[in-house]
């Protein structure tokens, strides 16, 4: 059996590698994927070489990245065969794995997700997006009546303003570059949604938050200009959730002015750990079962800008990289 992998070769170079699969375990499974779903913030920055070299326990996925690597992790696909000592049920299944970009793989069962009845393969590619956007507003832990600010409205801050605009907050402003986006925020509940780079940009932010600086923001647009933008808007005592990973990218902040007596917090969000405060309580398992029900609600893949044959991932990473306006999420069909 042979499958085909995306490669990232170099930066700003994707190949499609085409090698033999091992023989399958007495253990294992053998899956082909029917779609998979590009994740344009970590995955932009493997394509252009902007990963930092790190060992992080908490996320394989992320850690020491050198070139060739097969990169990815939201593959949607049916168990095409088990190994002697599988649960032959398994046959058939719709399944969920955190792996990179390619036609087929083998996994141990433990490390494949059935999908829940009533959820298609498109929606569950979406399914490590929304952990991360569950993860973020248990991060922010919004109030009653309070002020929201979200910069970046990609995916994850679509799914995360989708969440958010469920709690009775006072009012949820959204920032992002582009009009479709800025569109679609509003779409899913946000009350207004306004473009960083207009004139009057701050005076605009506040009056949509009524007048005031927002309680908490959460800056997942990716770029470290956002997080200086958010501290400048961010109230006293106000809270800061950072959900973008910049790599190589450095932030440049204004922490000299009223930074210093703001008495803002600055809180870091990854997706591989729970909050400390929840983590007594609260496990990876319990945070997809919410993350499943939220997609159930929210059925993203209204957000699916194109679908394409992974043959043609070259010329979705150039166009995620040149003109990132035309897409939200591009998912990866396999024949």
């Amino acid at each position: 059996m042979k499958t085909q992998t995306l490669t990232f070769t170099a930066p700003y170079r994707v190949e499609i590698v085409e090698r033999d699969l091992p023989p399958l375990s007495a253990q294992d499974v053998l899956v082909k994927t029917i779609v998979s779903a590009v994740s344009p913030g970590t995955e932009m920055l493997v394509y252009r070489g902007q990963c930092p070299k790190l060992r992080d326990s908490h996320d394989p996925f992320s850690s020491d990245i050198s070139y060739p690597t097969a990169y990815g992790y939201a593959c949607v696909g049916q168990v095409l065969e088990t190994g002697k000592s599988v649960n032959l049920d398994l046959l058939g299944k719709m399944v969920f794995a955190f792996q990179p970009h390619a036609s087929h793989f083998i996994l141990h069962p433990s490390e494949l997700i059935l999908l829940p009845e009533g959820i298609s393969a498109e929606t569950a590619a979406f399914v490590p997006n929304m952990e991360t956007a569950v993860g973020l507003a248990q991060d922010i832990v919004p109030l009653l009546g309070e002020r929201g600010l979200v910069f970046g409205q990609g995916i994850v801050g679509l799914l995360a303003t989708s969440l958010l605009a469920e709690f009775p907050l006072e009012s949820l402003v959204t920032v992002d570059n582009f009009p479709r986006r800025r569109e679609e925020s509003l779409k899913a509940g946000a009350n207004a949604s306004l473009d960083p780079s207009a004139p009057g940009f701050g005076v605009q932010a506040q009056q949509a938050l009524g007048g005031e600086k927002a309680d908490f923001a959460l800056e997942i647009s990716g770029s470290p200009a956002a997080l200086d933008e958010a501290i400048a808007l961010t109230r006293f005592s106000g809270r800061i959730v950072v959900g973008s990973w910049y790599g190589e990218k450095r932030a440049s902040l204004d922490l000299g002015g009223a930074f210093h007596r703001s008495r803002v917090q600055i809180v870091p969000s990854q997706v591989s750990a729970i909050r400390p405060e929840l983590s007594g309580r609260w496990d990876k398992a319990r945070r997809f079962g919410v993350a499943w029900q939220a997609l159930a609600r929210i059925r993203p893949e209204k957000w699916v800008t194109q679908r394409v044959d992974i043959h043609k991932a070259p010329e979705i990473y150039q166009m995620l990289d040149q003109n990132p306006q035309d897409a939200i999420q591009v998912l990866f069909d396999y024949v």
